[in-house]
């Protein structure tokens, strides 16, 4: 298997130096390249192609959430970028946060993340899902709590259609039910708690963990950690 190639896009030379040498001790990593601004770091990931970027917000000539969106909407919507977008930072500002991933990034973590953590968050950021960083995750989850309540305020004298909760969705929960260990997972998940996390908690190891939110995944017709997260909250298999 191909190891996974990796663009670091941080100003700190310190803290560029410190992950690179950290990721390379990595089986499976490669750091293909590394820029201290944003205008390197667009021309890197353009050039290079890598699996995943991992951006700092606080780069000096363009913020890495305006770099990430600018990255996100140079390719068409039928030719989405092969590379995934890590954010990592020290900002845990609800703002910050919810301005990351509305810009297109795939993953939120935090700088004071174990490598090992880190690691995790960019496996799972490589297959496509997203990874939240369990410090935050009640940030992004107090927003969808609020965008439904604000949906259901707002509509309650005419039908309103709340992705997850249609009859085609119900169909699918009751031709494909969730399993009791599936439900414990998914919890967990909606807690924001890391696969390492869940496997501590549940007593189970890391690739059981990993099997079962693939099957979460499937089972709800999602396509990453945090939209599962969402259509457990609006359809009430989580509360």
């Amino acid at each position: 298997m191909s190891p996974m190639r990796v663009v670091l896009i941080e100003d700190h030379n310190l803290t560029r130096m410190g992950l690179q040498a950290a990721l390379q001790e990595q089986d499976g990593i490669e750091v293909v390249g590394e820029a201290a601004n944003a205008t390197q770091g667009l021309k890197l990931l353009e050039s290079l192609k890598p699996d995943v970027a991992i951006v700092d917000i606080g780069l000096p000539d363009m913020d890495g959430i305006d770099l990430t969106r600018k990255f996100k909407s140079s390719h068409t919507d039928t030719q989405e970028p092969e590379t995934r977008v890590l954010i990592l930072t020290m900002h845990d500002s609800e703002d910050a946060v919810l301005a990351a991933f509305a810009a297109g990034a795939d993953s939120y973590c935090m700088k004071d993340i174990e490598i090992e953590q880190l690691v995790e968050a960019l496996e799972v950021t490589q297959e496509g899902n997203a990874w939240i960083d369990p410090a935050i995750a009640s940030i992004v989850l107090r927003q969808v709590k609020r965008e439904s309540s604000s949906e259901m305020a707002a509509n309650q004298d005419r039908t309103v259609k709340i992705d997850g909760v249609g009859p085609e969705y119900e169909q699918v929960i009751e031709a494909y039910p969730l399993t009791e260990r599936e439900l414990e997972v998914l919890e967990l998940i909606v807690a924001g708690a890391s696969n390492a996390a869940i496997a501590e908690k549940l007593y189970i190891t890391v690739g059981t963990v990993k099997t079962h939110v693939r099957n979460i995944l499937n089972k709800l017709c999602v396509d990453d950690r945090t939209q599962a997260a969402v259509h457990a909250l609006r359809s009430g298999l989580i509360t």
